[in-house]
Order: structure tokens, then sequence, then C-alpha cells
């Protein structure tokens, strides 16, 4: 590849008439320059693309303590064979059947604290998973993988819980948001609960880079705006005034566009990962209350006592 390129004048010219003349470092880079093909520079794009969205980490297995977890780790197969790992934690007197879709850095372990909250604050049997490539999950993420790994979170956690697939609740934070609209639109959902989410990555895209055009050559696209279209459910939507990672715009852009019953939350101050206040959490158990009660199709799940947990650092 070009390791230098410049332009300058030609002998005899003026100085300030510039040549397009490549400078390269030796006769190997210019054969290998000219052989560039436009499918090269697009394959590199999107490497580079998915290596700025998606930043997993390994699960932290020498600091899990499984004895003193609450949380059941499950192993599960998305519809293309790749082995998926998530956490599960049920409630005895559960107000409902939550998925919590995490956002784009670190693993399950780094949402355990969200996850315990929305368990004992406000009563919901809750699960979470890793992406392919995340944690203990295999695979290298992308767009259509991602999505097709939260198809069998959901799945999954239906058949466990008895709980039908259109009467979970949904949940999604950052990137996350992008994957909860997905399935709420493509098949339904008792209720949407998206924070600090965008209306597209290319949008995001664009605030940073308005310089640039790297939107319109992204091949992730997570198109909430257009997606969210479908969705007529309940939608309770939250997001940080001094969010400087996704503006509050292009969440407000994703609101406008929902169909449905909805309320938008402010959270001031807050930043892109900062956790929600006791406001929010308030304004969360009401929208839990509001929904239609919940029907299980088997028996309700058993939950394990609940042993002592100590807080983890919490990633978004």
């Amino acid at each position: 590849m070009w390791r230098q390129a410049t332009l300058r004048p030609k002998a005899g010219e003026k100085l300030g008439k510039l040549s397009h003349e490549p400078l390269v470092d030796s006769a190997g880079d210019l054969y290998y320059a000219n052989r560039l093909r436009p499918s090269d520079v697009c394959l590199a794009i999107a490497s580079v693309e998915r290596a700025m969205i998606y930043q997993p980490t390994p699960f932290p297995e020498d600091q899990w303590d499984e004895s003193r977890s609450p949380f059941e780790q499950v192993d599960f197969t998305s519809g293309d064979g790749t082995r998926l790992h998530g956490l599960f934690v049920p409630h005895p007197n559960s107000r409902g059947v939550a998925l919590f879709c995490h956002g784009n850095a670190g693993n399950v372990a780094s949402r355990a604290w969200s996850l315990w909250v929305l368990n004992q604050r406000h009563q919901l049997s809750v699960m979470t998973f890793d992406y392919r490539g995340y944690g203990k999950s295999e695979g290298k993420p992308s767009e259509l993988g991602v999505l097709a790994d939260a198809r069998a979170a959901r799945a999954w956690l239906a058949q466990r819980t008895g709980v039908r697939e259109q009467d979970i609740l949904l949940m999604g934070r950052s990137l996350g948001g992008g994957v909860a609209v997905d399935l709420a639109a493509n098949d339904g959902a008792r209720g949407l609960v998206l924070a600090s989410t965008f209306s597209s990555l290319p949008d995001v895209a664009a605030h940073h880079l308005p310089w640039t055009i790297p939107h319109i050559l992204m091949t992730q696209r997570l198109n909430s705006r257009s997606k969210i279209k479908r969705y007529y459910g309940p939608l309770l939507q939250s997001h940080g005034d001094a969010d400087r990672t996704i503006p509050i715009e292009l969440a407000q852009r994703l609101f406008d566009a929902a169909p449905g019953p909805k309320r938008f939350v402010v959270i001031p101050g807050a930043d892109h990962n900062d956790e929600q206040d006791e406001g929010y959490r308030q304004v969360l158990d009401e929208f839990i209350s509001s929904l239609p009660p919940l029907k299980y199709a088997t028996s309700r799940p058993h939950a394990p006592d609940y042993l002592n947990f100590q807080r983890s650092p919490t990633r978004h």
C-alpha cells in the first residue's frame, strides 16, 4: 500500500501548479497501488467500520465468583449455529420478563449491576446476552449476526420463562437500542424501553464526521428510525441532554418516528454512560405498571435464593 503520497510541482512549472503524481517508497508500493481494486477499498473500510462500532472484551472468568452470583450463566445457539452466552436472573414475583440488549463495548459481566437493578428494583425476570464475538460468545460481530443473536436470545428466554416472545419487554441501550427496535418492529413486544440510542448508525457517523461521507459507505446501518415506524406498542425512551457520543437530537428523531403510545424522558446533565437517576426509575416503574398484564403460557419459573452480590463497574 502507499506509505507516502504528496503533490509536487513538475520541473519547469510555476510553484503552486501541482501534479497528482504520487511519491512512493519503492517500485513495489507503486505496483500494489496500481493493482488496488475498488472492492479492496470497500473491504478495508468495512473492516475499520466494524472495529470502531463493535468493541468486545472477554468474559472475566477470574473475577466471576459463580458461588456468590445470583445469575444463571446460559448457553444457547444463534440461527447460523454460532454458540452464544448470556446471563439470566428470575424473580419470584415477576412483573414482567425482559430482554436487555447492551451497548457496543464490554460483555455481559459489565452489565451485571444493571441487570440486578432491573431484577430487584423493578421486579423483572431479566436476561442479557453477548453478541457474537463478545465475552464467551463465538464468532465475529456484524449487523446481521447481532440481530440474529438477539432473536435467538429472545427465543431462549421465552422457552425458559414460558412467556410468548411477543410478550417479552424489550430493553436496549446505545447500540442495543438498535437491536431492540429491530426485534420490536418485526415481531412486536409487550413494551419497548430505549436509553441513549440513535436514529441510525450513519446519522451518528455524520454527526461526528460532517466533513466526510463515511455514512454513504457504511455497511453497518441499524436504521432504527425507519424500523420503528412498524412498531405500534408502548415506548419509553430516555436520553441525557449532555450526551457527547449520541446527541439527543438523534434520539428525538427516532422518538418522533414512533407511531404508538410513547414517552420521552430527558436526563438533565447526563452524558452517554451515566446511569439513570431515581426520577427515571420511578418513570420506568410507572411504565411497567401500565403494560398489559403478563400471561404465562406455562407455570412460572422457580427463582433460586438470592446470594450476596457485590456491585461491579457498569459499562453501557
